[in-house]
């Protein structure tokens, strides 16, 4: 009698073990690229939502930032939004849509370990968030750096799920608020026509800034992507 109830519990921890360690992780990670690849297909209308204001600011980035690897054009539409709203709440609206939105990314890491554990640019990830810590989640959200890895990554090391939420918020909003104010100071240039050679130089070399900066983040990530396949 004490063997068959052993038994029978011993294969009930094992089913438990096996739902917790492949169904639910499984699940999670299809949810992830289901969510993923219709971002993807319906980008285009993601650009209706700036007629919303705040509230559209918030859910372009969210679903800009919920997209892992694929491209969206969200980031382009804080510029537009900045130059319509107030910078400061465009900012702060987009960066905590941003946030919540990386989540995808750390989910999708905590459900699949081994799907990227063989890749060199995601060891590399896994080494600099094991040294540096937050450091590393604020660089790649305060800028236009491909923070998804980062995301997966964290949420392979189980990484507190609070502390990088709060440091990809921090991160976001510093970084929307930005790309907000520079699409405000931009278009009041424009309107006011007021193109003096100071002005000039500041308008040009924050645009070149920022083209080099996005450049350079695609080419990273293309770059790892590639590197890691």
């Amino acid at each position: 009698m004490n063997n068959t109830v052993g038994h029978d519990e011993s294969v009930e921890l094992e089913t438990k073990g096996w739902v917790k360690r492949w169904l639910i992780p499984l699940v999670m990670l299809l949810l992830v690229v289901v969510i993923t690849a219709v971002l993807f297909v319906y980008r285009d209308d993601v650009s209706q939502l700036e007629e919303y204001g705040y509230l559209g600011a918030f859910l372009i980035s969210l679903v800009a930032n919920a997209t892992i690897i694929l491209p969206m054009p969200g980031q382009l539409l804080i510029f537009a939004l900045g130059a319509s709203f107030n910078p400061l709440l465009v900012g702060l609206a987009s960066g905590f849509g941003g946030a919540l939105g990386e989540m995808t990314g750390y989910v999708a890491g905590a459900s699949g370990r081994g799907v990227l554990q063989n890749s060199r640019t995601y060891l590399n990830a896994v080494s600099w968030l094991k040294k540096w810590g937050v450091f590393v989640i604020f660089l790649f959200t305060a800028t236009p750096l491909p923070v998804d890895l980062i995301g997966i990554a964290a949420g392979a090391l189980r990484y507190p799920v609070w502390k990088f939420l709060l440091v990809c918020t921090l991160g976001k909003v510093i970084l929307y608020t930005g790309m907000a104010y520079m699409g405000a100071w931009g278009w009041d240039t424009v309107v006011s026509q007021h193109w003096d050679t100071g002005t000039m130089w500041i308008v040009v070399a924050a645009g070149v800034s920022v083209l080099v900066l996005l450049g350079l983040a695609l080419f990273f990530e293309r770059w790892t992507w590639r590197r890691g396949r």
